[in-house]
């Protein structure tokens, strides 16, 4: 995928992300969840303007960001307008399972990739890779396998704008971080 791809609105994104192959380094999955944060939205680390950690949000579209969740996981995310990005919550894994396995030290492959933290630990993703463009190495990117079912829900694991409803998720993935809530 291109920059253009990415030079779009980041819910919009988001939503179209899902059920597309990421390989980073040959391993990686389809995406199965993703959340949209932009300029505008209090819950973006984007909100309050430019900052040395948020800087890879206002370059060019089509760039990793990927900082560190409260000191502990990388979180990798994809630059889309100015301020704005996709959060990559989950993947299905299908390459390099053995690699993720042994990065993540379990064998379940419905965890290996179940939320940002563990999905950025799965592929090898640290500060190395803010900043980097999408569309070459080690960054390789497969058409979904067959129709989409896309289901929108808010997004989880944010205090500030959680009602916005810009969490995407492959409706019925068992590889969520967390599934959709149960209709009443």
């Amino acid at each position: 995928m291109d920059a253009a791809f990415f030079e779009r609105p980041a819910a919009t994104v988001a939503a179209e992300l899902i059920g597309h192959v990421l390989l980073v380094e040959g391993v990686g999955g389809a995406i199965v969840e993703t959340e949209a944060y932009d300029r505008t939205d209090p819950a973006s680390h984007s909100f309050s303007g430019p900052t040395k950690r948020n800087a890879s949000m206002f370059g060019p579209p089509g760039r990793a960001y990927v900082y560190r969740s409260y000191g502990l996981h990388w979180c990798l995310n994809l630059v889309c307008e100015p301020g704005s990005a996709v959060l990559l919550r989950a993947l299905a894994p299908t390459q390099g399972l053995d690699t993720m396995r042994a990065r993540r030290g379990l064998a379940d492959p419905r965890r290996l990739c179940a939320g940002p933290g563990r999905l950025a630990q799965a592929l090898g993703i640290d500060s190395l890779y803010d900043g980097l463009p999408l569309d070459r190495m080690p960054f390789a990117w497969g058409a979904p396998e067959g129709p989409v079912s896309v289901a929108a829900t808010t997004r989880i694991g944010i205090t500030k704008g959680a009602d916005t409803p810009w969490r995407f998720l492959l409706a019925g993935s068992a590889f969520v971080s967390r599934p959709l809530p149960k209709s009443r």
